[in-house]
């Protein structure tokens, strides 16, 4: 008997091999933060040992599985979180059953081939039906290049558009056939609208940001998010002749250059005015921030979270100051 249970991953790596294995991708993250109560879902955690001044991420994420009953996780141990290890090992003391995969330490074909045959073994699948999955999805994720072009290029699709468009791509929404009939029908509709023009072109990088209303708070006030860095990372938008150069061409797990670099061609092609690099409290990812401000020649405000939530009153004068600043640049 087919087995319908879903299998829950920390982050993005390749979902073609769950999906080869017959299984529903899950990503935690999205579980999570689109949860009934994701209060809730940290208190689990915090109520089972895990510390109150740690990520609320990897907290959440802890009481998701817990919350979902999830029995399979597989945790991505190199290129993500420092946490992901202990949590796998806590999972796996409280009879979950874990699987660890780690991304090669540079973009190398060979390395990923072998690190993704080590995943397919774990799931009991071929890596050829990993493949041959990875060629079904190329129509899908064509699609979606498109919504993302409809963003940047035409001003059709709005930043909040784009983000959950392009995030929810991590993992299908647990169901490629059905998500592509959502983009077919969304693309239809958003090609018939009018383009947007004079608004602040703004660039989101690093990891999703846990203001929940931030897209929506900028479009209130003139700007729009043309470039969701990680979202478009997630769903491998990127032009690659086979599953293992997808993944070389996805920047997250590798060293930062190859996500600068990618940055860079981005504000260029998209003609960015300025850059949000939002920052995870408590993530180690956020010493990035200091080598953005060097190495790119525009306005940057850096933004840190924890929890899931809306901007607060800190967070939204100096986004209404920045966005003030911005403004009065353009006019001159």
């Amino acid at each position: 008997m087919k087995d319908l249970s879903p299998v829950g991953f920390t982050t993005s790596l390749p979902v073609e091999v769950i999906l080869a294995a017959g299984r529903r991708p899950l990503d935690l993250n999205n579980a999570f933060v689109n949860g009934p109560d994701t209060d809730a879902d940290i208190a689990t955690a915090e109520a089972h040992g895990f510390p109150r001044n740690m990520c609320a991420w990897i907290k959440g994420i802890y009481g998701t599985v817990k919350r979902l009953g999830i029995r399979q996780v597989v945790g991505v141990l190199s290129g993500d979180c420092s946490y992901t290890e202990a949590l796998l090992d806590v999972l796996a003391d409280e009879g979950v059953e874990v699987v660890g995969f780690r991304f090669p330490p540079e973009p190398h074909p060979g390395r990923l081939r072998r690190a993704v045959g080590e995943l397919a073994r774990a799931l009991a699948v071929d890596t050829t039906a990993a493949e041959a999955t990875w060629r079904k999805l190329r129509p899908l994720r064509r699609m979606l290049e498109e919504a993302d072009r409809l963003c940047w290029q035409e001003g059709k699709v709005s930043g909040p558009e784009n983000f959950q468009m392009l995030i929810n791509a991590s993992d299908f929404q647990g169901d490629p056939a059905r998500y592509r009939r959502q983009v077919e029908e969304f693309l239809g509709e958003a090609r018939a609208r009018p383009a947007r023009r004079g608004v602040l072109r703004l660039g989101l990088l690093g990891i999703p940001p846990a203001f929940l209303d931030l897209h929506g708070f900028l479009e209130a006030r003139g700007a729009a998010v043309v470039y969701n860095e990680m979202p478009r990372e997630f769903a491998m938008l990127e032009t690659a002749d086979d599953l293992y150069a997808q993944y070389c061409r996805y920047t997250y797990p590798y060293p930062f250059r190859y996500r600068l670099q990618r940055i860079r061609r981005e504000v260029e092609r998209r003609r960015l005015q300025a850059v949000i690099h939002y920052v995870q409290s408590f993530c180690y990812r956020g010493l990035y921030d200091r080598l953005l401000r060097k190495h790119l020649e525009m306005p940057v405000l850096t933004l840190e979270g924890d929890r899931p939530g809306r901007v607060g009153a800190r967070e939204a004068v100096r986004l209404e100051s920045f966005l003030e600043m911005l403004s009065a640049e353009k006019g001159q």
